[in-house]
């Protein structure tokens, strides 16, 4: 099976006829410099490490964390404060992207910490916030994490946050709720979240300070927290104050049991200078859990907690922000995988592969076994170290540049590892999650808690696309039914119009490249009704300018799938690169794309101001800072390979 990097050499993708729409000599010319600038960003230790930026809720939750705990870093504390005022909206509030509608949770935390700072409320920005937020409908109208986080500063009370005992950790595999049902980032937030809501501690709070201005009705009166999504969200709320009126008969036995099960599990799984979960909304939990559990600021897990949350700190003179987590994996695999397009740098991308093969995670526990424990492991994490959670997205790329290094028989067991944790890791339905299988409980998606709708991990296209990809290229004989399902899967998933949902990158564009790159490794001819509909939906949604963008917006609204207001680097790449597997390399649009490209290079690299996947679709976005580095040098490396094959 050809790689699909070397794909559009096949009888199903032929170059373009004619004179090439572009000099030559300035493709190369972008193509090298774009190559200068990776190489020159490569560790010496061999990884890629790009920038991994959120909206401004962790920044603030950085902020809120400090003063729960009673500490002060006033130079820090500036310095996050001015992040956040210069990413303040017009209309006043803050949002999950640049150019979102206000997000009155994430509004709430930025005042509450901006007044925290020392932000004065009469302050202009500071009124515009609260106008803001109370036209919005006032800090009530938050989401769960935020109105947990007030409660811990006794803003509003108790009875305003959904129930989560510490018992949630006792219920075993059978009950309807149990923590092996949720996803890995839910359930390394909620085990020491439940210890906070459970000893329910009060905030330090040194400097006294309070928000009971951003409250339509008196925090104490207000009677609507609450608001029912659905039959079943009003039963279960129901349920679950029930269950709240209840808590006083809990056996101190059974709750001091619990409170130490839910220490054990944090401690088992806090992953040492990594982290819990290697995330940060997990870390923060697991570090005002371990102080209210006792341990002292000294003690090597609340250190070493502290020194993995300190480490996601960007710091700049003037400003700083907060990383949610960082994609060393994530970004060394695809790095590689460019760079092998390109077979400008054998000796980078051989170090890069020998720094990821140390990083398989092979005997290590993990909570993927609770469902697989037969399997052995053979994943790698996206983080330097998270060693309870590897992906199966970051494991399909790592593999694959593997396969296609010079040196593939050097990697032949990590490969075999990797492609056996994959197949074994296939969902019920023949798609493939990013970090368990049959992930799929969708009704626990009322429960009061999951106000957000991300508590799971169900399977997804562009995840099951890679895993596609991968065995495709393997070719082995034992994948094959595993392949066929998910093939069948990833059929199913195409929308009417002919694209793909990009779970994990923005958005449809995303998930549609994804899917055509394993669709043609699979040996899906271009003339396939899925290839075909696949490409005229990325033709028709090409920008004016040539490129391609889609807006955030298009996961609340689907209408506006792979629209937005101005195309960009990453997105275009995404395009082009699924339009040459579909075989459209001689294209119009495909010469308009890379022309784009050209044009908005600027000293060796891209630079796009949108943000280019979620976290958690409509609740958290995220911005690669190295989408724009290596997509777009991947994308021309690719159209300079079907130009030459041409020409020869």
């Amino acid at each position: 099976m050809t790689p699909p990097d070397v794909a559009a050499a096949s009888p199903r993708n032929p170059a373009p006829r004619g004179q090439a729409p572009h000099d030559a000599g300035a493709l190369d010319r972008a193509i090298d410099a774009a190559r200068e600038r990776l190489l020159a960003r490569q560790h010496p230790d061999g990884y890629w490490l790009y920038e991994l930026e959120a909206d401004c809720t962790i920044p603030a939750e950085y902020i809120l964390m400090l003063h729960y705990l009673g500490e002060s870093e006033p130079l820090l504390e500036s310095r996050l404060a001015e992040y956040l005022r210069t990413h303040q909206n017009a209309d006043g509030g803050w949002s999950l992207y640049p150019g979102g509608a206000l997000d009155v949770s994430c509004s709430v935390k930025c005042y509450f910490a901006l007044k925290l700072a020392g932000d004065r409320i009469d302050a202009p920005h500071m009124h515009r916030a609260r106008a803001a937020i109370l036209k919005a409908g006032g800090a009530a109208r938050s989401n769960v994490f935020t109105r947990i986080a007030l409660a811990l500063y006794g803003e509003l009370p108790w009875r305003g946050v959904p129930f989560v005992p510490v018992e949630i950790v006792l219920l075993p595999r059978w009950f309807p709720f149990n923590l092996s049902k949720v996803s890995y980032w839910s359930r390394t937030v909620m085990v020491p979240l439940s210890v906070l809501t459970t000893l329910k501690p009060r905030a330090a709070n040194p400097r006294n300070v309070h928000i009971r201005e951003l409250f339509v009705t008196a925090p104490d009166e207000e009677r609507h927290y609450f608001r029912p999504r659905s039959l079943l969200n009003r039963v279960l709320f129901v349920a679950e104050e029930i269950l709240r009126r209840f808590e006083p008969l809990i056996p101190r036995r059974l709750r001091a049991h619990a409170l130490r099960k839910a220490e054990r599990w944090i401690l088992e799984r806090r992953n040492g200078e990594g982290g819990l979960g290697a995330i940060f909304p997990a870390m923060v939990n697991a570090y005002e859990a371990l102080a209210l559990l006792g341990y002292p600021a000294g003690h090597s897990a609340r250190r070493e907690t502290r020194k993995a949350i300190d480490d996601l700190l960007v710091v700049h003179d003037r400003d700083a922000w907060c990383q949610p987590c960082v994609s060393p994996v994530w970004d060394t695999g695809l790095t590689c995988l460019a760079l092998q397009e390109d077979g400008g740098a054998p000796d980078a991308v051989r170090r890069a592969l020998d720094w990821l093969a140390a990083r398989q995670l092979l005997d290590e526990a993990g909570d993927w076994r609770e469902y697989r424990p037969a399997l052995p492991g053979g994943g790698w994490a996206f983080q330097f170290r998270n060693d309870a959670y590897p992906d199966l997205d970051d494991t399909a790329v790592v593999a694959r540049a593997m396969h296609q290094s010079d040196d593939r028989a050097r990697f032949g067991h990590a490969i075999g590892r990797a492609a056996d944790w994959l197949a074994g890791m296939q969902s019920r339905n023949g798609g493939f999650a990013a970090f368990d299988a049959d992930n799929d409980h969708h009704w626990l998606n009322q429960i009061p808690f999951a106000d957000h709708g991300a508590l799971l991990d169900p399977p997804t296209s562009d995840v099951s696309a890679r895993v596609l990809l991968l065995l495709s290229l393997l070719d082995r004989p034992q994948d094959r039914a595993v392949r066929e399902r998910v093939l069948a899967f990833l059929r199913r998933e195409q929308t009417p119009e002919g694209a793909w949902f990009g779970r994990w990158g923005t958005n449809y564009i995303y998930g549609t490249w994804s899917v055509l790159a394993a669709l043609n490794a699979a040996g899906i001819g271009n003339d396939a009704p899925e290839m075909r509909r696949a490409v005229a939906w990325l033709k028709s949604v090409q920008q004016a300018d040539g490129g391609w963008g889609e807006s955030n917006d298009s996961y609340a609204d689907p209408h506006l799938a792979g629209r937005g207001e101005k195309s960009t680097a990453c997105q275009t790449a995404w395009a082009l690169l699924a339009l040459i597997d579909a075989g459209a390399a001689a294209s119009p649009e495909v010469a308009r794309g890379i022309a784009f490209l050209l044009r908005t290079q600027s000293d060796g690299e891209w630079r796009d101001h949108p943000f280019n996947a979620p976290g958690f679709p409509r609740v958290f976005y995220l911005k690669y800072h190295g989408y724009s580095r290596y997509f777009p040098f991947w994308a021309l490396v690719r159209y300079r390979n079907v130009i030459a094959r041409r020409e020869h």
